[in-house]
């Protein structure tokens, strides 16, 4: 297949220029010099057609190659004639074909006809009353053509003469086709093409240029048509119907020739856009012309299997490109990290351009789909869906990559903390395009957690020596303990700020679980055993008061962890407890809460208490085996505290 010469550049990808359709409406500017030299050169060379019959007789041989093309000529004349006929009364009928408005009567069967040269006069002169003689002259042919007995050379010298007059007709009507289209048609359309329009320096190619100016000058001709040519026809004539289906053949045959090449991709979304969207809604539905063309069938500018075959072409081509075009992103991003280039700063917060990126390529291939059908519309939509849960794979494991090797850089840190916020657009985006697939937000928690865990690596760190103390001092000053845990992570907590409040506070709630977590699992150490009651309730005493400190601290700074407010003070409450029967009651109660908390946790808090036999304490783990519709855990707790 041929390789069509685009004139199109850019990104694979690349919108078709925005405000295309604008100019649709800008009002028709002056001819320019050499346009107008063009219009007076055609003029000539017209009328050049309205010479005597002695004068044509007189004239040189024009040679074959003209010949030729006169014969081509006389041979469509039938057809030509039958565009003039489109919408007369059948034989037989009443004719209604009479002058109306300005229209003069034709001249009756005896009276003589307008000369050419007096017709050509009027004309001249911009009088549109001349139509109607115009008219009479147009069927005198045809019925000389019907007739027979003239030969083609000298229809096609009539036929010269008419196609002049009406060049003289259409020239104050803003220079529109005539009707049955044949040698003149060409001449329209080189004037069409010349008329000005955008500047070169708008961005656009030429052919976007050429299609541009045909669609307005076919819409503005079509409104003088109908404004100002209508009312000097008869009303059955169907005057603007004949120029639309004109025009139509002329732009469907520019569309069939271009569809016949190997399209490259902003082609083919131009070649849709003018067929499903421009030309049936902005010229043919326009406001002027709509009720003008009702009832007309013009029909698709393109037979509906080639539609179909050049839609699926644009949406493979498309879909292509925004995956390259995403990956490229991505690319460009994660060398910036392995760089050690630091991320913007917006508004306080660490930032990233890639979230912006990503969605905006996405949304501009849809759009692009949509400007041509909403039904194409929703079928990139469930492409793009999908590249879009890969491209997010893809950077999840980019951005594991990134942890695992960067670690020594300088900007490690912010450039994790960038990514994280890089979340919260791609998660928005999500939940307002496609509310029903949170699947993918799979791989943004999967992000935005190892991202988290790098963040606290290190204070978490810090911590763990602090809370061997408990154990360490049998816990003999909690209290203190507990103060220079909570001193050292306030102090720890400037490094967060450049995340986005959202997920400060999910941060915030991790360092509380880790805090509970951690003060969960000094409990069950079983270094400590405490064989009375007053030993019990001391340390219960202590135990919510460290319970209270911790909850207070995590609340002030953010935390919004309700869910962990009861998982010291409970624990206490089962300490203090002497009563079998009473620490049953507060077990069961526990194991909705937390439906994790399972027999060897409770084993090792109730190892606490020397004082129970080993009856009791096989009648209390017991209670955790009757069903009481316990669920799995929503979050977890006593599944993150290993027991042994």
């Amino acid at each position: 297949m041929l390789k069509m010469l685009t004139l199109f550049q850019g990104l694979p990808g690349q919108q078709l220029v925005p405000g295309v359709l604008d100019h649709l409406e800008s009002p028709r500017k002056e001819p320019s010099t050499s346009e107008a030299e063009s219009e007076a050169s055609m003029s000539e060379a017209s009328s050049e057609d309205l010479v005597s019959p002695l004068e044509a007789e007189a004239a040189p041989e024009r040679g074959e190659e003209e010949a030729s093309k006169k014969k081509k000529k006389a041979k469509g004349l039938a057809n030509m004639f039958s565009v003039f006929t489109k919408g007369r009364k059948k034989k037989g009928q009443p004719s209604s074909a009479e002058p109306e408005g300005e229209l003069q009567a034709p001249p009756g069967p005896g009276a003589p006809l307008p000369t050419v040269e007096a017709l050509k006069a009027d004309l001249e002169l911009g009088r549109l009353e001349a139509a109607g003689p115009l008219l009479a002259l147009e069927r005198e042919l045809r019925a000389a053509a019907a007739a027979g007995g003239v030969s083609e050379e000298e229809l096609v010298r009539r036929q010269s003469k008419v196609e002049a007059l009406h060049v003289l007709l259409l020239r104050p009507l803003a220079c529109c086709a005539p009707p049955g289209g044949g040698a003149t048609w060409g001449a329209w359309l080189s004037r069409a093409l010349r008329r000005p329009g955008p500047g070169r320096d708008d961005g656009r190619s030429e052919a976007e240029r050429a299609f541009l100016r045909m669609g307005r000058a076919m819409k503005e001709d079509l409104e003088v048509v109908a404004e100002r040519l209508k009312p000097l026809f008869p009303a059955d004539f169907g005057v603007v119907a004949v120029y639309a289906e004109s025009y139509h053949e002329h732009f469907a045959a520019q569309l069939a020739a271009m569809a016949q090449f190997e399209l490259c991709e902003r082609d083919t979304y131009l070649l849709l856009l003018w067929v499903q969207n421009l030309y049936p809604n902005d010229i043919i539905n326009s406001p002027k012309l709509a009720g003008e063309l009702q009832g007309v069938k013009l029909g698709s500018l393109l037979p509906q299997k080639q539609i179909r075959l050049l839609e699926a072409t644009f949406l493979s081509s498309e879909v292509s490109s925004v995956k390259e075009l995403m990956a490229r992103a991505l690319g460009l991003e994660s060398q910036r990290w392995a760089q050690d280039v630091a991320p913007q700063r917006l508004d306080g917060h660490c930032h990233s351009e890639l979230a912006i990126d990503i969605i905006q390529i996405i949304s501009h291939g849809q759009v692009k789909a949509e400007s041509i059908t909403l039904d194409l519309g929703m079928q990139i939509k469930r492409m793009l869906l999908v590249e879009l849960a890969a491209f997010l794979r893809s950077y999840q494991r980019t951005f594991d990559d990134f942890l695992e090797r960067c670690k020594q850089l300088k900007n490690y840190r912010v450039n994790i903390i960038a990514n994280i916020n890089n979340c919260l657009s791609f998660r928005t985006s999500v939940e307002q395009k496609w509310p029903s697939s949170q699947d993918l937000l799979g791989p943004l928690n999967e992000l935005k957690g190892h991202g988290f865990d790098a963040l606290l690596q290190s204070l978490f760190g810090d911590l763990k020596p602090l809370f061997k103390r408990f154990t360490q001092t049998h816990w003999a000053a909690p209290a203190q303990t507990l103060e220079a845990i909570i001193l050292t992570v306030g102090e720890r907590l400037p490094e967060f700020s450049e995340l986005h409040d959202c997920f400060r506070e999910e941060l915030m709630e991790l360092i509380h679980l880790h805090l509970v977590k951690e003060y969960i699992i000094r409990l069950s150490k079983r270094r400590v055993v405490l064989k009375t009651a007053e030993q019990q309730q001391q340390l219960a005493v202590h135990i919510l008061a460290n319970a209270a400190l911790i909850q207070s601290f995590c609340t002030e700074n953010g935390s919004s962890a309700a869910w962990l407010h009861q998982a010291l003070p409970t624990l206490a409450e089962i300490i203090r407890l002497q009563d079998p029967s009473a620490i049953k009651i507060e077990v069961a109660t526990y194991a909705t809460c937390y439906p994790d908390f399972s027999k060897g946790h409770l084993s090792a808090i109730l190892s606490i208490k020397g004082n129970l036999s080993n009856s009791d304490v096989k009648s209390i783990r017991s209670i955790l085996d009757v069903n009481m519709g316990v669920r799995e855990p929503v979050k977890s707790l006593f599944s993150l505290i290993k027991i042994g």
